[in-house]
C-alpha cells in the first residue's frame, strides 16, 4: 500500500507541475496538496501505521516520529506544516458570519 501511495503522489507531482506550467493555480495547489498527504501517508503505511482518513496526517507523523528512520524525524515537523499548510489552502475554514 506504501508503494502504491507513492506511485500516486509521483502522478500528483507530475499534474501540478503540469497545471503551474498552464497557469492553473488552483489546481497547482490541489495537486500539490494530494501529493503531500499520499506521501506522509505512504510514510505512515511503511512503518505499519494506520492513518486517519483526513487529508492532514501532519499531527500523527508528530506523534509517532519514533517509528520512523532518523533522517525522516529530523524532517517531521516540517513535512507536519507543510501538510497543514496545504490542507488550509486547499480546505479553508468556512466563514459563519
Amino acid at each position: 500500500m506504501a508503494i502504491d501511495f507513492m506511485k500516486r503522489a509521483s502522478s500528483r507531482y507530475l499534474d501540478a507541475n503540469s497545471a503551474l506550467k498552464r497557469g492553473d493555480y488552483p489546481d497547482v495547489v490541489r495537486y500539490s496538496q494530494e501529493c503531500v498527504e499520499l506521501s506522509l501517508k505512504a510514510c505512515l503505511r511503511a512503518v505499519r501505521m494506520e492513518y486517519p482518513k483526513v487529508h492532514d496526517v501532519g499531527d500523527v507523523l508528530i506523534v509517532n516520529e519514533d517509528k520512523f528512520p532518523r533522517w525522516l524525524r529530523e524532517k517531521v515537523d516540517e513535512f507536519a506544516e507543510i501538510s497543514a499548510d496545504l490542507a488550509m489552502k486547499r480546505y479553508p475554514p468556512l466563514c459563519t458570519a
